[in-house]
């Protein structure tokens, strides 16, 4: 299983980043490799929206569609996910907020397994850069709604 842990310090707002990780249905607009994602059930319990949610991801060749939970809580500021259906032995990620002076800390976790050893070797090989240029896509979301919000 591969996982990862990263801590990173932004000069957005903690409420900022995370109303942008929140809004998946906003991913497939400027998150690479994200090429659909349809929200298939929406709740609210005890504050917290729990979402089902299909999202379609691309890599070279590789294509594939799994279904996730997502659990956002504004007032912790987090957002968990966890695969349901799909590819996936295991994906379960988790994202913090915590503000610190003018920006925030994201503190994120991953872990992940796919069924197929192939796409594992092929994963593990690339993680680092595609986990690079997924958290990268946030933060260049984040300065093009500072620049023109929506």
């Amino acid at each position: 299983m591969t996982q990862h842990r990263e801590q990173r310090r932004v000069p957005y707002s903690a409420d900022r980043m995370y109303a942008i990780v929140a809004d998946v249905e906003a991913y497939p607009k400027f998150l690479p490799w994200v090429g659909e994602l349809e929200v298939l059930r929406r709740e609210t319990v005890k504050g917290r929206e729990i979402l089902s949610a299909r999202m379609k991801v691309g890599f070279s060749r590789f294509s594939e569609s799994y279904i996730s939970r997502i659990v956002l809580d504004p007032q912790s500021r987090t957002i968990d996910v966890v695969q349901t259906e799909g590819p996936f032995r295991q994906l379960e990620n988790h994202w913090r907020f915590v503000p610190e002076g003018e920006g925030c800390r994201i503190d994120f976790d991953i872990a992940f397994e796919f069924r197929n050893p192939l796409l594992n070797a092929v994963a593990g090989s690339a993680f680092s850069r595609v986990l690079a240029r997924m958290t990268d896509a946030f933060l260049d979301r984040a300065r093009t709604l500072s620049e023109h919000p929506l």
